[in-house]
């Protein structure tokens, strides 16, 4: 038997790749992503919790196609998008010196068509499992097969580019590659059928085009492993004679290891239960000169020292553990203790232990648990009817709720429904149930309809808490306690909420509008930071001191300085920190007032609002942070001088009170409030906004009333571009990817680039008060966000310039001269006409060309509350409010009298993340 500190060795693959020892964590199933296969906070701690000591840590499987997962809360790799966040576990895992590997997989005929929106699964042949109501699935034609090579080979691509040190195929556990080799499930006469030889034809060519991605990308240690079944019950169905053939034909070819999938090391045969001989004493004796110097991975029942050193003497070379891993993140240190561990867990454990709530929900997980959650459940089990309304109709809404999650939602079908509704209800619904929450995304081009359901489900959980408070002897009437009750769910409220929770405190937001996301979900350019990753990754060379020089500049040199500094320092933080929770900036672009590409957006391109909203609330969502909606703050309680409680009105009038020991007020500011903006700016009287309806100021209010000190209340921004019929703002964004404006006659009239206030100047000065904004298709296949432009019929399009110039009413030869002399600014790299030197990106040439007719709108109020460099609130004496914290639009001082495009966003995060860990640790120290 090999000594008890075998395991502790290092241990080199056939590669040369090299790991600390011979322990790995085994890929286990958490159902812990979210609804679109991306990774959550949850996964990402769960995974840096049990690196370090362990060698190896094997990231759960990771679906290759659409139509490929195999459960709820599955991870993809089934696009770029996945990269990012696969990529925050890997680094949580090499952060702490064990190797990463991501284990790939499609699950074939073993996946419910709910899961795939009610699509039939894909198989090598159309045989259903043998199992109850499974579907028959639909047989893959040869083109299908091949493009699903691919798609397994573009997945090992993604898994390189996300910094994995290898990839494990999933050859195990009846899904689509064990399906392709078995007699079962493959009933084929091509190729890829028949015979076992050509049975085994579809996993040699998965190795073999992973094994080409590897040279692709030079990765020469890069470890390719394949996970296996040794045996099938079906008949016909897979043996440990076959298994040993395809392992063999593998090893040929090529692997760095091989992972028996069993549940237990040293099981023996499924088929021939009379033979007590384990399955790897079998494999040992029984394996071909070339499978022997392929290493071998056991698993299944290893939890202590024992284990370890008896599967290490039967012939495994690497010993993986799954539950273990699960109730010891430190099972490696453990094992060096050479203590007695046993596989039970407290019920209150699970935050401590960094375990997902789907994984700790899980039944092999549940069954380790030694008690049942002993605090109050939330809700009363039940079914629960809603009536919301919809675009005139009433909608009538059932949801089911056990005792603390949501089982189903059903809704009442009529006629007068159309299919297009049916189906938008489907998507919701799964992610509603997958997220077991109704703050989910809207579905894209549907957004009506998903507030409306997300609003019933939101409204069936508060009654149904009611009633069971009820039912439990509680009191109604007995005051909810939080640490900090954060007021708004824009960026800002959602920032400091994450914030405020990750430091400890108990956080509430409340939110007066029907939806979360405030403002912030219109915002469309980016946001501003100097030094930070992205712009080294590109080689943009930005300086804090240039971002701050050119901010108090735009804003009149009215900025608060202090705050404005501090504000600028922490940018590349804010860009770091909103990557760290899975929300990258990473494409860079540039706004009016900047001389350097700042302005981070997604990837893509497309306006930041929406996706960073998303991002958010996700991480709002798997912290179980809660939300109240049409719910209004109406005042602020004291008590010895600091925060008590707050009073709320819900959407039906009425009245309630709510401890707080901290507040953090994030309600944006007043630009919808017509009076309140006539107020401070009679000129402006008029002019459309930009924002949503709930930017009316009453969190100025709200904060004024308890003694809350102003500034800079008369200054408010109109955006020069901004379609007048439907209030659209036309992002920045567009112009500094290099469109330009034009009047009435056909002529440029400013630098587009210049600031905010100045361009809308040039534009109120015309004869007409409106310009035409001008673009070709570079300029939109470079701006995601002008497709929506275009889809909302706020462009006109055109196939030519002259045809442009016909259907926009400007003389044809006046356009084709204005864009002439342009183009020749671009090719010089300077506009000797108006002064343009940023965003002079393309000559103005590739049809089609867009126009859209834009005039000044209010968009932003610079003024607020007054504020300090750590959030909070301060009063008349300009002394700090305590307790009270804000962030955004509601504060005033940082943007002085014009704030530059993409500051707004920077601004919201900052201060957020700011604003929340302050009230978190005021909240603390009240304790």
């Amino acid at each position: 038997m090999k000594n008890t500190l075998a395991h502790q060795a290092p241990f080199q693959f056939p590669n040369g790749g090299l790991v600390k020892n011979r322990l790995v964590m085994a890929p286990m199933t958490t159902s812990a992503g979210f609804y679109d296969g991306s990774v959550s906070d949850d996964l990402v701690e769960y995974y840096k919790a049990r690196a370090g000591t362990i060698g190896t840590i094997i990231v759960e499987c990771c679906f290759v196609d659409n139509l490929g997962p195999a459960f709820p809360g599955a991870l993809a790799i089934d696009n770029d998008r996945m990269i990012p966040g696969l990529a925050r576990i890997a680094r949580a895992i090499k952060s702490k010196g064990s190797k990463a590997i991501l284990q790939i997989y499609h699950g074939g005929r073993m996946v419910e068509p709910e899961l795939i929106g009610g699509k039939t699964p894909i198989a090598p042949s159309a045989v259903a499992a043998p199992r109850e109501g499974a579907v028959i699935p639909r047989e893959m034609s040869a083109e299908e097969v091949d493009m699903m090579i691919t798609k397994f080979g573009d997945a090992v691509s993604r898994a390189m580019k996300a910094g994995y040190d290898g990839v494990e195929i999933h050859g195990a556990n009846t899904y689509l590659i064990q399906q392709f080799f078995s007699p079962h499930s493959n009933r084929r006469n091509d190729k890829w059928g028949g015979s076992r030889e050509n049975r085994a034809n579809f996993p040699l060519e998965i190795l073999k085009i992973t094994q080409k991605m590897a040279q692709y990308y030079e990765k020469h240690n890069f470890i390719i492993g394949y996970r296996f079944s040794p045996e099938e019950i079906e008949e016909p169905g897979i043996r440990f004679e076959d298994t040993l053939y395809l392992l063999d034909k593998l090893a040929e070819q090529g692997l760095d290891y091989v992972h028996f999938s069993m549940g237990h090391y040293l099981r023996n045969s499924l088929i021939n239960k009379e033979d007590a001989t384990p399955l790897i004493t079998r494999y040992i004796k029984e394996r071909s000169e070339t499978l022997a110097k392929i290493p071998v991975i056991g698993v299944g029942s290893v939890v202590n020292l024992g284990e370890v050193n008896e599967a290490l003497a039967h012939g495994y070379d690497l010993i993986a553990a799954g539950k273990a891993c699960i109730v010891y993140p430190d099972w490696a240190d453990k094992l060096a203790e050479e203590v007695k561990l046993e596989l039970t867990m407290e019920s209150g454990q699970r935050i401590a232990l960094k375990v997902p709530e789907p994984l700790w929900r899980f039944s092999l997980v549940d069954a380790l648990i030694r008690e049942a959650e002993p605090t109050v459940k939330h809700y009363k089990m039940g079914v629960f009817e809603e009536k919301v309304e919809l675009e005139a109709q009433k909608l009538k809404i059932s949801v089911e709720l056990s005792t603390d999650r949501i089982t189903d939602v059903m809704m009442e079908i009529d006629d007068t429904l159309d299919i297009d509704f049916t189906e938008t209800f489907e998507e919701i619904r799964n992610r509603i149930l997958v997220a077991n929450s109704p703050w989910v995304d809207a579905v894209a081009g549907a957004t009506a309809q998903s507030e409306a359901l997300k609003k019933a489900v939101s409204r069936a959980m508060t009654q149904s808490t009611k009633e069971h408070i009820l039912a439990t002897g509680g009191n109604l009437n007995e005051l909810q306690h939080f640490d900090v009750v954060v007021i708004g769910s824009g960026g800002a409220g959602l920032a400091a909420a994450i914030q405020a929770h990750d430091d400890g405190a108990k956080v509430l937001i409340i939110e007066k509008m029907p939806t979360i996301g405030g403002n912030t979900i219109k915002a469309s350019v980016g946001m501003n930071a100097a030094e930070s990753i992205f712009q080294k990754i590109k080689g943009i060379k930005d300086d804090r001191t240039l971002f701050y020089q050119e901010t108090l500049k735009g804003g009149k040199f009215i900025n608060n300085q202090k705050l404005l500094h501090s504000f600028i320092q922490d940018t590349p933080i804010a860009i770091d920190w909103l990557a760290d929770k899975g929300i990258e900036l990473s494409d860079i672009t540039i706004t009016g007032g900047m001389s350097i590409d700042r302005t981070h957006r997604p990837a893509d391109r497309s306006a930041v609002g929406g996706y960073l909203i998303s991002g958010l609330l996700k991480n709002v969502v798997s912290r179980g942070i809660e939300v109240m909606l049409d719910t209004e703050v109406v005042d602020i309680s004291y008590e010895n001088d600091t925060p008590s409680a707050v009073k709320i009105k819900d959407d039906k009038g009425e009245i309630s009170t709510l401890k707080a020991k901290s507040v953090v007020v994030a309600t944006g500011g007043f630009s919808a409030n017509a009076k309140m903006v006539e107020q401070y700016k009679p000129e402006l009287k008029g002019f459309v906004t930009t924002n949503h309806p709930g930017a009316t100021g009453c969190g100025i209010k709200l904060l004024t009333e308890i003694g809350a000190d102003t500034i800079d209340l008369e200054q408010i921004q109109i955006h020069p571009t901004v379609e007048q019929k439907t209030s659209y703002l036309i992002s920045e964004s567009i112009r500094g990817g290099g469109a330009i404006l034009v009047n009435h006659f056909g002529h440029r009239f400013c630098n587009e680039m210049d600031t905010r206030d100045h361009v809308s100047q040039c534009i109120i000065s015309l004869p007409q008060k409106n310009a035409w904004i001008i673009f070709d298709d570079q300029v939109r296949l470079n701006n995601k966000a002008s497709e929506e432009y275009i889809e909302q019929g706020l462009a006109i399009v055109a196939d030519s310039l002259i045809d442009l110039a016909h259907k926009i009413n400007i003389e044809e030869s006046a356009l084709e001269q204005t864009l002439k002399r342009y183009n020749q600014w671009v090719s010089k790299g300077k506009d000797e006409e108006f002064g343009r030197e940023t965003a002079l990106r393309y000559q103005l040439e590739q049809a089609p060309f867009y126009a859209i007719l834009i005039a000044p709108g209010i968009h932003h109020t610079m003024g607020g509350v007054v504020i300090n460099q750590e959030g909070s609130v301060l009063d008349k004496t300009r002394y700090p409010i305590r307790g009270v914290f804000a962030a955004g639009e509601v504060t005033g001082g940082v943007h002085g009298a014009n704030r530059i495009g993409g500051n707004a966003i920077a601004d919201i995060i900052v201060f957020g993340i700011r604003a929340g860990s302050q009230a978190a640790h005021y909240a603390q120290n009240k304790r």
